[in-house]
């Protein structure tokens, strides 16, 4: 059985998400969608939010799992019996980290292979931070147009909750 894994902070899952995922769930036979729990970043949401909100957008995909890590990607990686990390990169934006992080997990575990996959044309620009700066300026519609319209109402009561207080 071929296992993959495909990690990131998902804060929250945009449609690029979601491309990479539909896409390497075809390549493998087990897609692991691994949540980080970095304590230096401050999410919008919290890990168990965003590991709700992703299984709701992929429930039609029968093998994907979603689960939440803290510490090393590649120990994580290990521990889900995958030999395989997805990565997916958006164009110059993230190719050198992504490299850089490629070659040190590497190292750190000679066995791994990653793969990288380029977000399709339609979602290269998107991004979770690019999500929080328009939400409160965009209608549904607008949003619906980087983000799977079943989570904007969830994104949009957190940046409420967020804003008063």
């Amino acid at each position: 059985m071929k296992i993959a894994v495909y990690t990131g902070s998902f804060d929250p899952i945009t449609l690029g998400h979601l491309n990479v995922i539909q896409r390497s769930s075809a390549l493998v036979d087990r897609l692991v969608v691994g949540i980080g729990d970095n304590q230096d970043k401050r999410p919008l949401f919290a890990p168990h939010e965003r590991m709700q909100l992703i299984r709701r957008v992929i429930r039609d995909l029968e093998n994907v799992e979603v689960q939440v890590f803290s510490g090393l990607a590649v120990n994580f990686v290990k521990a889900c019996g995958a030999t395989v990390m997805i990565r997916g990169v958006r164009p110059l934006t993230d190719i050198a980290a992504e490299f850089t992080m490629s070659m040190a997990n590497r190292r750190l575990d000679p066995g791994l292979e990653t793969i990288f996959l380029m977000a399709d044309g339609d979602y290269a620009h998107v991004s979770s931070s690019l999500i929080k700066q328009i939400t409160p300026l965009a209608d549904d519609y607008q949003l619906a147009q980087f983000l799977p319209a079943e989570i904007i109402p969830d994104l949009r009561a957190k940046l409420a909750a967020k804003a008063s207080g």
